[in-house]
């Protein structure tokens, strides 16, 4: 209930009053019982409003019902779903043409269904005599739902744009190699202001929920940073628990760069007392979108409001495997994320053991930009290499790659297959055992 208040807040609506109800199952004709209806209504009368907002998806036709019962002795009154008020929210946030176009395209998907209510004060015009006897009010309506039809068809054709220069956008990254880092999270968990802190974007910052809805990329050099000189760095829209799936769908383009990203760093707001629940709606989404399984720092904000706790939640985060404890508005933590972040793209990289000739020094800048190079020896017959590179640079060493006492590559490069099949050691000292092995370091 106190996430509804925020969000009704949020949407610029005045909270009054609250009650709630316990069912078994919901009443198919206005979902609450008659008795809470009543209540309402008395609600209304007391506090002289005209909005009811509800904390779930009702049908249009229990929305049309629930108006009705209401109006008794007010003129209108409006009656809004939890879907409703987070696409108003959407409405007023939305910047971008990419932004709007997906905000129209979930609001007419929502609209469609509900016409009929919409149009209810020309009822008396439609006539009861059946087929062919129609009134202009029905005809209205149908020209009104053609119409939205044709509206919704054309947005989804320039969404498909937008999908589109998207995938040709991330192509283009993944040839100049450079690394994606996407921030999700709950709504208002503060991953606009982790940005700001990492990268000096100047994103809007608003304690407010969904104040972020247009995603925001920058690349950007974090101090401390040496696996990757440069990193794109994307702020996406705040999940929410019960998030329509309108919204899902009409979102698609903008969730399926949080797909492509290379890394997720799921911001959490550590001070909130939901969350757990906060967490696992993030997950639930990420699951529809095909992006559970990707590489995930966790990072728990807000530290610096946990009185009493920070100390003990910086430990427990600390015995967790890639989890942080931060506080983006006093920098807390963060060069602590910085150094996980590296470890965790380091881990990305393919492994390489190579004999450069000398002859082809001009490989070298080419490797010490995109590499960590355990060991780099200067030797009579070429400059020995080991460590990890990008993918493009390990196909540009394979004619270099040392092989083994039978033979045998140590990793195999498929150049039919434009791609890398790489016999990859677990751990990096035993890489350097058996490069040390083979090759007697010098006195």
């Amino acid at each position: 209930m106190a996430e509804l208040q925020e969000l009704c807040q949020t949407a610029g609506l005045e909270v009054l009053a609250t009650t709630h109800q316990r069912l078994e199952a919901p009443n198919p004709v206005t979902f609450v019982g008659s008795g809470k209806v009543n209540e309402i209504a008395s609600l209304l009368a007391c506090y002289d409003c005209d909005t009811v907002v509800f904390d779930c998806e009702l049908s249009p036709s229990q929305q049309k019902n629930l108006e009705r019962k209401l109006a008794k002795d007010k003129q209108t009154v409006s009656v809004l779903d939890r879907t409703a008020l987070i696409l108003d929210i959407f409405a007023q946030h939305a910047k971008t043409r990419e932004g709007k176009l997906q905000v129209e395209l979930a609001l007419n998907q929502y609209r469609l269904p509900r016409l009929t209510r919409m149009w209810t004060h020309l009822e008396r015009q439609s006539g009861a005599g059946g087929v062919g006897l129609r009134g202009p009010g029905e005809t209205q309506i149908e020209s009104d739902r053609r119409l939205l039809s044709d509206r919704i068809s054309q947005l989804k054709v320039e969404l498909e744009y937008v999908r589109s220069h998207r995938a040709r956008q991330r192509k283009k990254r993944r040839h100049f190699e450079v690394p994606v880092v996407s921030l999700v999270g709950y709504t208002n968990a503060g991953k606009s202001t982790l940005l700001n802190a990492l990268t000096h974007a100047q994103v809007l910052v608003q304690d407010k929920l969904f104040a972020t809805l247009d995603p925001t990329t920058r690349r950007c050099r974090l101090p401390g940073l040496h696996v990757h000189p440069d990193i794109l760095m994307t702020d996406t829209v705040g999940f929410i628990q019960k998030l329509p799936t309108t919204l899902v769908a009409a979102f698609r383009a903008t969730l399926e760069e949080i797909a492509a990203a290379d890394i997720l760093l799921h911001v959490v707001d550590i001070s909130s007392p939901s969350f757990e629940s906060q967490q696992q709606a993030v997950m639930e989404v990420l699951k529809e979108i095909g992006a559970a399984e990707k590489t995930m720092i966790t990072v728990w904000n807000k530290i610096d409001l946990c009185r009493g706790k920070s100390d003990e939640i910086r430990l427990k985060a600390a015995q967790i495997d890639k989890h942080v404890a931060v506080s983006a508005v006093t920098g807390e933590g963060l060069q602590d994320l910085v150094y996980i972040l590296e470890e965790t793209l380091s881990y990305q990289l393919y492994p390489v053991e190579a004999l450069i000739p000398y002859s082809r020094c001009d490989l070298l800048p080419r490797i010490h930009q995109y590499s960590i190079l355990d060991v780099e020896e200067y030797r009579a017959d070429g400059i020995f290499i080991l460590g990890r590179t990008t993918r493009s640079v390990a196909l540009l060493l394979a004619e270099y790659r040392l092989v083994e006492d039978n033979n045998q590559p140590i990793y195999l490069y498929s150049n039919q297959r434009n791609d890398l099949d790489i016999k990859q050691l677990e751990e990096d000292q035993e890489w350097k055992r058996l490069a040390k092995g083979r090759h007697p370091q010098r006195q």
